[in-house]
């Protein structure tokens, strides 16, 4: 049996404000061919269908017109999808008992019964081949939040301890490993599904999206797989990348880039043959990029350069023109802020072939002064208002204020306090 996995799809994302749906139009279509063309009998989408929680009806459209593409064209195929942190865990899951006759399956929740023991059978799926015998099963996992795992494990002594959201997601593993442990055969293997920040990932500290939740406390150590996972299909990190130097446990990560930080990514899905011993033949697929995504200057560069730069990027074209041109992010280093930038930067690409995205202003890197404290490490009581304006200022941007700007924010502390005495 041949097997896909990807994630991360983020459809209905606004990239500073443009609509993305024909990127992923052009990715799902592609996805497609690539289902047949590759002879793919399972499909594994590893959390973050959608960008938000509450996606448009168009977004919702998009994801269901691909669904029935990919079983009608394909009607053997079984598709696993589990939610992600992006997504709503019921509103995803809500047509499940419908799209389960067509052997999608779709898990958003995690269901206890009144006592607080989790059902897994409803995240257990048997994955069959084409007469229909089981051959593996799936543990689909989605994005586990505060609730959903184990609530507490016993002591030696029997009494229950609190856990951390690692332990719990630790635990929560082993006890659904145990259940399908308990009703597979020796012939059938076992794969998994995970949204989640494992440990070992490799991350750009550029990308928010891609942080670590709550400080980095629910990162997941890699022992929370066991050995009896031929497969481990992860979602959550949109850089694609094997964990541990281990060919089973990955990510696919997302498959078209979500922020300037992604350009430079190698977008991709991971396919496998999956059979009674295991997996075999694990190898990447790379994704066209159908818009591509500029930053010009490649570094931070003054803003005369800068203009400069922007003057050699392509010309629209009144004949043909391009009907979704590259993003672009325009990096500048200041030394102070400059009104009217915005405009500048507009009027510069007024008949360059480009969208422009994102200004992304950077300041000289402050100098360390012997003997120096930051604004944090003062008795801020001692300091006037006007002494705590100046330092945040050269501490933003390692210049002092402009006089101009000084009589401004004189005039404002005036303002404050006469209202104050009224």
């Amino acid at each position: 049996m041949k097997v896909l996995h990807t994630a991360d799809w983020h459809i209905g994302q606004l990239f500073y404000e443009y609509d993305r749906t024909y990127e992923h139009e052009q990715f799902l279509q592609w996805l497609i061919q690539t289902l047949q063309t590759e002879q793919i009998e399972l499909l594994l989408i590893s959390g973050d269908v959608f960008d938000i929680s509450n996606p448009s009806a168009a977004s919702t459209r998009l994801f269901y017109h691909f669904l029935n593409q990919a079983t009608r064209l394909i009607p053997d195929l079984q598709i696993i999808i589990t939610a992600g942190n992006h997504d709503s865990p019921t509103r995803l899951e809500a047509p499940r008992p419908l799209l389960e006759s067509s052997n999608i399956h779709i898990v958003g929740t995690i269901e206890k019964d009144q006592s607080g023991q989790i059902n897994f059978d409803k995240i257990s799926i048997p994955i069959f081949d084409k007469r229909r015998q089981i051959v593996a099963w799936c543990l689909a996992v989605p994005y586990l939040r505060a609730g959903d795992y184990p609530v507490s494990e016993r002591d030696e002594n029997g009494h229950s301890t609190a856990q951390t959201y690692t332990q719990g997601v630790v635990q929560f593993y082993k006890q659904a490993l145990n259940y399908i442990l308990s009703r597979k055969t020796k012939d059938q293997s076992i794969i998994a599904l995970g949204h989640l920040h494992a440990a070992q990932a490799e991350i750009t500290d550029m990308d928010n999206s891609e942080r670590a939740i709550m400080g980095g406390i629910e990162c997941i150590p890699l022992n929370a797989f066991s050995a009896d996972l031929c497969y481990v299909a992860l979602g959550h990190i949109h850089k694609a990348q094997k964990l541990g130097g281990k060919e089973h446990i990955r990510y696919s990560g997302s498959p078209i880039p979500l922020s300037f930080s992604e350009q430079h990514y190698k977008h991709q899905l991971i396919t496998f043959e999956l059979d009674k011993t295991g997996i075999a033949d694990v190898h990447s697929i790379e994704i066209p990029i159908s818009v591509p995504l500029l930053s010009v200057p490649k570094k931070h560069q003054p803003l005369p350069i800068v203009l400069k730069e922007l003057e050699l990027l392509p010309e629209k074209q009144k004949e043909n023109p391009t009907e979704y041109p590259p993003y672009l992010e325009v990096r500048i280093l200041l030394d102070e802020p400059r009104p009217g930038l915005r405009h500048q930067i507009d009027n510069a690409l007024v008949t360059k072939d480009i969208r422009l995205a994102k200004i992304d202003v950077r300041y000289p890197a402050k100098t360390a002064e012997a003997g120096a404290q930051t604004l944090l490490e003062e008795n801020l009581s001692v300091l006037g208002p006007q002494e705590i304006f100046e330092r945040a200022y050269q501490h933003l941007y390692q210049n002092t204020p402009p006089a101009s700007l000084v009589q401004l924010f004189q005039q404002t502390v005036r303002e404050v306090n006469q209202k104050k005495e009224a």
